[in-house]
């Protein structure tokens, strides 16, 4: 195995092992030493890919932001071609996606991130051309926004176990946000109410083209 391979296994173990922790004992006992004995990696083998913990979750927070983005990308590429706004429904699917079996992962990670706030500015690029996405295919960006937002509150209050409606009703209203028909008249009555407020927005009357069209 060439040096570049085995420093790629070195540093996926590493993350693998880095995940375990977390996930089963909370990230306040995430260190390096914990991560090289649940390797199985020498220390100095790890601080040779991290630097210390802070890289650690670095690494963590992309990781699931890969993972994550897969999940977005394979939705994306199967329902693109029958969705309205195929952007928002995949980032609505995306947050239910992290309820999954990636729940207590996820919950961990964001204790971790939330020991190093400066990490964030990584979510806050990705949020940032998610956003652009959203609102570029959109009739009504802003109910666009809503339902990405109501979604990511449906998922946070849930991963942090405050969410105070019970599963069940949380997956029906995951439903409905999905569900561009049951928000579509919505984004009617708001693009309608838009021009009302912007007269010069709307055709002239027939008459008043005419007149124009005289002069």
């Amino acid at each position: 195995m060439d040096n570049p391979s085995r420093s790629e296994k070195t540093r996926n173990a590493a993350i693998r092992a880095a995940l375990a922790i977390i996930a089963r004992d909370g990230p306040g006992r995430l260190t390096l030493d914990a991560i090289a004995r649940e390797s199985g990696i020498s220390k100095g083998g790890l601080m040779h890919q991290f630097r210390n913990k802070e890289a650690v979750i670095k690494a963590l927070l992309e990781h699931q932001i890969q993972h994550f983005g897969d999940f977005s990308k394979r939705y994306l590429a199967t329902n693109a071609s029958t969705l309205p706004q195929p952007h928002l429904a995949a980032q609505i699917a995306t947050l239910r996606e992290t309820l999954t079996g990636q729940r207590a992962v996820s919950l961990a990670i964001l204790g971790a991130v939330a020991q190093e706030p400066g990490l964030l500015s990584i979510t806050r690029e990705t949020d940032a051309s998610t956003l652009k996405a959203i609102k570029a295919e959109a009739v009504d960006p802003e109910l666009a926004i809503l339902r990405w937002l109501a979604a990511r509150g449906l998922a946070l209050t849930a991963m942090l176990g405050i969410c105070p409606v019970p599963e069940k009703e949380r997956s029906r209203l995951f439903d409905r946000l999905l569900d561009d028909r049951r928000w579509s008249a919505l984004g009617s009555d708001a693009a309608k109410r838009d021009d009302d407020a912007h007269p010069l927005r709307r055709p002239a009357p027939p008459r008043a083209r005419s007149r124009a069209r005289r002069r």
